[in-house]
């Protein structure tokens, strides 16, 4: 595709969620690479900026996360004014920020998802402690980039993870650790990507391991048998596809420890409808290893921008 044919674009970052620290490095790395291809691109920041001035753009790049960027609400907006853009509709933007849901629909479409509990008030939280075993992870449903998230190591410590947790979402959710290691899967239209290992340094994989640091290994090859990994790879497309995914994504999943024959049991986790774009994100790793580069990237991802 001839990138004049793009028209004027919209680079939409930054945004008012919890995760706008994180919009704004993607989306002056997505920015800067478009402008180097020759698109027409602009930044556009939903915070500063009136929706109605969209009006003037014929393509959207969006590089938002969190809420209203990330879960149906601009996806909407720009269905209303007609303005193709990147990523998933507003259905499948909306059921993939939400962990509860996503999972409701992976189990009932028969993909394994790690046990776990909806927490409010009123819950039992020694019973929830005793029914999922320690230890556990706690997390807002609706937040990304780890935000809230907490693991539980200790009988009683659930109460203050729930508090955190709630501090971002009245809805909470008490998940079952599985500690054979955690993988992603980047989705380039049709196409499953290299899966990446993450092996953060500390206890698991939150904001500072995911941002901050340098010390968190991501290995890719990621050491499963490839028949194994072609299996991994066809079953997160589907995951992907089952909550109505589109154009292009990332879908997290975990694993039992891996026997000598990389055997394990996986447990899809969650998927990301708008993933980070910047020097520590996992879908430009994912496509650097498949051969393509960044700025292949973005503008294949522009490419795929539609509507409907």
């Amino acid at each position: 595709m001839d990138v004049r044919d793009f028209g004027k674009v919209a680079v939409l970052f930054g945004g008012r969620s919890a995760e706008r620290e994180v919009s704004l490095n993607s989306g002056s790395r997505v920015l800067a690479a478009l402008a180097r291809q020759g698109v027409d691109a602009h930044a556009f920041d939903p915070a500063t900026r009136r929706l109605d001035e969209l009006a003037v753009f014929d393509r959207a790049f969006i590089a938002l996360h969190g809420r209203h960027g990330e879960d149906g609400t601009i996806q909407g907006v720009l269905e209303m004014m007609g303005i193709p853009y990147t990523g998933s509709g507003v259905m499948a933007s909306a059921v993939g920020m939400d962990k509860w849901r996503s999972k409701l629909l992976w189990r009932a479409a028969g993909l394994p998802v790690p046990e776990y509990v909806l927490l409010d008030g009123s819950s039992d939280l020694a019973q929830v402690e005793a029914e999922l075993g320690l230890p556990l992870f706690v997390k807002p449903a609706c937040e990304g980039s780890s935000i809230g998230i907490s693991k539980v190591r200790r009988p009683g410590e659930l109460g203050a993870a729930y508090v955190a947790a709630a501090r971002h979402d009245s809805l909470v959710i008490a998940e079952r650790a599985i500690v054979g290691g955690e993988y992603t899967v980047a989705i380039l239209g049709d196409q499953a990507l290299p899966i990446i290992k993450i092996e953060p340094s500390g206890e698991f994989y939150d904001y500072e391991a995911k941002y901050l640091r340098d010390d968190t290994a991501y290995l890719c090859p990621c050491g499963l048998p490839a028949g194994r990994e072609s299996e991994l790879r066809q079953q997160a497309l589907e995951a992907f596809r089952i909550i109505g995914g589109r154009g292009w994504g990332r879908v997290d999943f975990l694993m039992d420890p891996v026997n000598a024959a990389g055997e394990g049991q996986a447990y899809f986790l969650e998927v990301n409808t708008s993933p980070g774009m910047t020097d520590h994100s996992l879908v430009p790793m994912a496509a650097r290893a498949a051969g393509i580069s960044y700025e292949e990237l973005v503008v294949r991802v522009l490419a795929l921008a539609t509507l409907g």
